[in-house]
């Protein structure tokens, strides 16, 4: 019986394997350089900000945070929103305005009274090459290309393992690339050995990129509220106001109450909009499990609402595990894990190329062919069915891949 189910799946997941990988591999490989590239975002990046963000310390008066506030809307055509705390003496302030791509960040000598300058994101090299990475430089539309091949690289990795999974030959097999036999054989090994080793790791990649897709981020998203396992709703400090008594506390003195709070990382102060805003504190760190957000009142400075790691609900802590996974964010080893596996995923996408092409023959696009006897069994037709739940894009190119292999099916017998 499980023969003839592996009988039964076994060319049709050889055929889909073929048809997306080469569909998917020129993608990939951009995919897997500007990932390549990105990686060295902070390093590239370090020389413009050091330059900004270095001052030296004087004797002259310095000015208060209030006063630099003041100061970044006056010279700024963009609102601050938010302000880092200096972490020494000879750091600059930093302002920042807007949110991901739209964010903005301002620099202010507190000695010299005057704006070091600015960095728009939006303007920068590796925003560029982030752009290509989401979205091929195509918008939406790139962002939906960059959504199907990573659906399809999902899809890749499984079938993969299942046709890689030796049947005979022991533990030897995992290990051993066949160089004495002709060079479609070897880039096949090198190929198939590539995917066993790193398939773990592409999936955990994966899974930190899919969240910011279109379609099945914002089906993730979905799930999420309704299974209330996201942020909690005061982590924006919404429904949490100030009460207006007297004059605001003057930035200064939140600054204080953010340096006594001891927070891991580099903390932020969210700075109020309206009167009856808060002053929010919170921070960035790659130790997840010490991010915190307390919103104070901006008149008396008390704590309306303390958030911790523990409020966070689980598909957003996964999604924010496998986010910061995906960057690099977890300190050196995590950095050179990613390279190696962009590298990696180069190796595999390159193999697979030369591989198609050894074995192309001239005038035919060499797709595996099905026996027209043989039905897809229906454990596959179950798993492909799920597969195209979780991932909808995917689903519908299959959809539509099966219609045009039927057309075309049709067009070859009239």
């Amino acid at each position: 019986m499980k023969n003839n189910i592996s009988k039964s799946i076994y060319p049709w997941i050889v055929k889909w394997h073929f048809i997306g990988g080469i569909i998917s591999a020129p993608i990939v490989i951009i995919l897997a350089l500007t990932g390549l590239v990105y990686l060295f975002k902070d390093k590239y990046e370090a020389p413009q900000k050091a330059a900004l963000a270095h001052v030296e310390q004087r004797t002259q008066s310095k000015m208060s945070f209030q006063e630099q506030w003041q100061l970044a809307k006056k010279e700024w055509k963009k609102v601050p929103s938010g302000m880092i705390v200096p972490q020494s003496e000879n750091e600059a302030t930093e302002f920042i305005s807007g949110k991901f791509s739209h964010k903005s960040h301002l620099y202010i000598d507190p000695y010299s009274q005057k704006v070091n300058g600015k960095i728009n994101v939006s303007e920068t090299d590796m925003y560029k090459v982030r752009k290509l990475h989401g979205e091929l430089l195509l918008g939406s539309y790139g962002t939906k290309v960059v959504e199907l091949v990573a659906s399809w690289m999902v899809v890749l990795i499984i079938t993969g393992l299942y046709l890689f999974w030796p049947r005979g030959g022991g533990i030897k097999a995992f290990f051993t690339v066949r160089t004495n036999q002709t060079k479609r054989i070897l880039f096949r090994d090198i190929h198939a050995l590539s995917g066993f080793w790193f398939s773990l790791f592409l999936l955990l990649v994966l899974a930190g990129g899919l969240p910011w897709t279109d379609v099945f981020g914002k089906s993730y998203q979905w799930v999420q509220k309704v299974t209330n396992s996201g942020y909690p709703r005061t982590w924006e400090g919404n429904g949490i106001k100030s009460t207006p008594v007297g004059e605001p506390l003057a930035l200064d003195e939140i600054v204080n109450k953010a340096k006594a709070m001891n927070l891991d990382g580099t903390t932020i102060i969210e700075l109020p909009e309206s009167p009856t805003s808060v002053y929010s504190v919170y921070n960035e760190t790659t130790n997840l499990s010490a991010m915190e957000k307390i919103h104070l009142d901006q008149y008396s400075g008390e704590v309306l609402k303390k958030n911790t790691w523990a409020d966070i609900g689980l598909m957003m802590k996964s999604r924010q595990w496998v986010m910061a996974f995906h960057q690099g964010e977890f300190g050196l080893w995590n950095w050179l894990l990613m390279i190696f596996i962009a590298a990696g995923l180069l190796l595999l996408s390159i193999t697979a190329i030369a591989t198609y092409f050894l074995r192309k023959k001239t005038g035919s696009l060499s797709v595996p062919k099905v026996p027209n006897n043989l039905s897809p069994s229906m454990a596959l037709v179950i798993v492909i069915c799920v597969l195209g739940v979780i991932l909808p894009l995917f689903g519908l190119s299959v959809v539509l891949i099966f219609l045009i292999d039927k057309f075309r099916t049709k067009q070859s017998v009239a």
